[in-house]
């Protein structure tokens, strides 16, 4: 859940550099979510954040593409 939070605070900085730590953050967090779910047996936490990895990535792919 830190990871998250930080995340979410980085994706938020005017510099460059601190929102591409963000979206990596992000997806490291929902890396940790998955983990977390696989051996808790949450299927639908694990469906969640592979939902909101796609949608990450689809943000930092449009990041860089208005660039």
């Amino acid at each position: 859940m830190l990871v998250t939070v930080g995340a979410a605070w980085l994706i938020g900085s005017r510099r460059p550099k601190r929102r591409m730590a963000g979206f990596f953050c992000f997806v490291l967090s929902n890396i940790l979510w998955v983990a977390w779910g696989a051996g808790a047996g949450a299927y639908a936490l694990i469906v969640l954040q592979v939902c909101l990895c796609l949608m990450n990535l689809r943000g930092f792919r449009k990041t860089f593409q208005a660039q």
